[in-house]
């Protein structure tokens, strides 16, 4: 019976961890330099495939991340078994420096983390388009 009141205690906890988390937006998490001339994005996406479940795009000034993600999660016990999945669509958008071109911005894809390098070139206006992602 503790067995099963710890099991239910921490499904009730679960959603306080995953607001904790920063879960609770559906927002990809990032960090934000300058490196040089480059603005650089970082941002956290583990457990994806960054071929199938990521996609890099600019329009109207602003750098757009678009993730899709499955998490599964399982506990064996001798006398139980439970399964979790998530599911979710990750958005983030952020102001491009003023004259970034399309062609010019590099992903790349390492560890569980997407980095997106724009380098600034202020005589030319943003354009719009999606960016290849490569794995390193």
């Amino acid at each position: 019976m503790a067995e099963l009141n710890m099991r239910r205690g921490g499904e009730m906890l679960e959603p306080l961890r995953r607001f904790l988390e920063g879960d609770w937006q559906g927002q990809i998490r990032v960090e934000e330099f300058t490196d040089g001339n480059d603005q650089v994005v970082r941002a956290e996406l583990p457990g994806v495939d960054p071929d199938k479940d990521i996609e890099v795009s600019i329009s109207n000034g602003m750098l757009t991340i678009r993730a899709e993600r499955s998490e599964r999660s399982e506990h064996k016990g001798k006398a139980s078994y439970r399964s979790e999945f998530r599911y979710g669509s990750f958005t983030r958008s952020l102001p491009l420096a003023q004259g970034v071109r399309q062609e010019d911005i590099r992903a790349t894809y390492r560890d569980g983390v997407l980095e997106v390098r724009t380098p600034r070139m202020p005589e030319e206006a943003p354009g719009t388009g999606k960016v290849r992602i490569s794995r390193e």
